[in-house]
């Protein structure tokens, strides 16, 4: 595996660059939840490509409707799924069907399409202030699954205190490029932490190595102040 840590001057709109790309190529594409993949999304939208060959997936959901204020699909959508004037095929996690049935569904989803080592072609993420990954959280048991795709997480680490479904750290890692999108002063001794020079594990960001593929570290100033 390989690594890069990058800051940039506005890290959402080289994501929302690569999106655009990784999308006009037709490539399997993971969106994740956050306030900075959605200015990501929504300069993609400003971008109007065409998405129709691309097939986007999501690294977590909350367990709610999918109209609901706190889906990670129902942001994506508005900020740019819906925008878009050749939209992709997307596969959204069932929240609304609790997380173990949700969970047992996307995996089988995902073994249709992508097998039993999902190769993703792009897959973003973003990092909490604790450290957490998609919906893998600090001390939980879920970061430390190994052989299933998608679980479910019915205690959240962290607001808001709804149950989800997560991709696991396997899946995670067998994408072919990952992007871990992080900005902001508040993530900045976290950042230091998971990438600093003695990396605390037990910080799920930590643990994000690709099998193949690369992982780039996108973050803003702010974000990079205490490395």
């Amino acid at each position: 595996m390989s690594r890069e840590i990058r800051v940039s001057d506005d890290p959402a709109a080289e994501v929302a660059e690569r999106l655009t790309e990784a999308a006009m190529a037709g490539d399997d594409v993971v969106f994740t939840g956050g306030s900075t993949p959605k200015r990501a999304y929504e300069l993609a939208a400003e971008r109007d490509a065409d998405w129709s060959a691309a097939h986007v997936w999501f690294t977590d959901e909350r367990c709610v409707e999918p109209t609901h204020p706190d889906s990670n699909f129902g942001m994506a959508d508005r900020a740019l799924l819906s925008q878009l004037s050749a939209a992709p095929s997307v596969h959204r996690m069932a929240g609304e069907l609790g997380p173990d049935a949700g969970a047992g569904d996307y995996e089988a989803e995902i073994r249709a399409r992508m097998g039993a080592e999902p190769r993703w072609n792009l897959l973003l993420l973003g990092m909490g202030p604790d450290g957490h990954v998609a919906s893998l959280f600090p001390g939980k048991p879920e970061i430390e699954e190994r052989s299933r795709l998608a679980v479910g997480v019915p205690l959240a680490g962290m607001e808001p205190q709804v149950p989800r479904i997560t991709l696991t750290m396997p899946a995670i890692r067998s994408a072919r490029e990952a992007i871990l999108l992080v900005t902001g002063e508040s993530k900045a001794a976290t950042v230091a932490r998971v990438f600093g020079p003695a990396p605390d594990t037990s910080l799920p960001a930590a643990r994000v190595e690709l099998r193949y593929g690369t992982l780039t570290v996108l973050l803003d100033q702010a974000a990079a102040s205490q490395l």
